[in-house]
């Protein structure tokens, strides 16, 4: 009769004893930290860095105009520009080549910095995201790994853009008369006088920033993609220089287009010369006394800087990355 009962209870242990499948890792909002490690390649670390010194040291004099417009609201400390060539001709008769490089060591810290960060935690995510998958990832996929990499990336960086933004608003040509006497004097100064808070002004709108890259990211995948559909070619497969280039310069295009005004507003809020009580007293201010033009200060000039510096850092990382991973062929 035991023998005879056994079966009954078969399917229930058999039940009972398959193992319980994962969860969905595209259904969670951040990836597992331990299944997200053994996705870290330290190789786009250096890529993403790479990329992002030598392009901000190219182009940071437009980095300078583009935030000197983008906090240009009427007052009087400020100096007053007629356009990108009048703000940096006005910048070398008084400072020289010096002034157009203030701020730069910030720049090259965050941008650096950040490049690298973004390029490490975006590619691992990818990874963590097509583990045990066959198929490409969706065009959403590419938009969230981009987003929770831009997040990721802020949280640690914010403190250096804050210092960059400080640097270069001071007008003063006399080194006595600034504030700041460079990043760690500044990052010194901002803590001991506004405390944690100061190092992250603009991080709300920074958060609303992750948007710009994680659309940048999105339309520069599905451009790559379709590129290497169209030469029948692996979706990985290396591109020429030029081929990267025009998709790079395509998707920023796109992403600052969309996300322009959060930047107006973050480099208003990180600003010594005035304060606002918040992102909404920013916006509110702006809209009275600019109108919509006010939240586009700056824009043009942002583009002359952000298209070439997008090309310049995509092509270091995409060859950079390759190389060191031994995918150069």
């Amino acid at each position: 009769m035991s023998a005879i009962s056994r079966p009954r209870h078969r399917g229930a242990a058999a039940a009972a004893a398959l193992p319980v499948p994962p969860p969905d890792s595209s259904s969670a909002p951040f990836p597992a930290p331990a299944r997200l490690l053994k996705h870290i390649r330290y190789e786009n670390l250096a890529a993403g860095l790479s990329g992002g010194v030598i392009a901000t040291m190219v182009l940071h004099p437009l980095d300078l105009v583009k935030i000197r417009f983008a906090v240009s609201d009427g007052l009087k400390v400020r100096p007053q520009y007629e356009g990108m060539l009048h703000c940096m001709k006005s910048i070398w008769q008084m400072e020289g080549i010096r002034g157009l490089y203030q701020g730069v060591t910030p720049n090259i810290w965050g941008a650096g910095t950040s490049w690298g960060l973004y390029f490490l935690f975006y590619n691992a995510i990818k990874a963590y995201t097509q583990e045990g998958r066959q198929d490409e990832l969706s065009a959403l996929e590419h938009l969230v790994s981009a987003a929770e990499a831009g997040i990721l990336t802020l949280c640690l960086t914010n403190p250096v853009w804050v210092t960059k933004t400080r640097l270069v608003l001071q007008y003063n040509a006399e080194p006595d008369g600034k504030q700041y006497k460079g990043m760690l004097d500044a990052l010194v100064k901002i803590y001991r006088h506004e405390g944690i808070p100061g190092l992250y002004r603009g991080f709300l709108p920074g958060l609303v920033g992750t948007t710009q890259a994680a659309l940048q990211f999105m339309t520069y995948e599905g451009l790559k993609r379709e590129q290497n559909r169209y030469k029948e070619m692996p979706s990985e497969a290396l591109l020429s220089p030029l081929e990267y280039i025009v998709m790079a310069a395509v998707s920023k295009i796109v992403a600052v287009a969309a996300t322009y005004p959060y930047q107006v507003v973050r480099a208003r809020l990180q600003d010594q010369h005035n304060n606002y009580s918040g992102i909404a007293d920013v916006i509110r201010r702006t809209w009275r006394n600019e109108g919509v033009e006010g939240f586009y200060k700056g824009m043009v000039p942002n583009l002359v800087r952000v298209i070439p510096a997008c090309c310049i850092t995509f092509l270091v990382y995409e060859n950079v990355s390759r190389l060191l991973l031994g995918q150069y062929h």
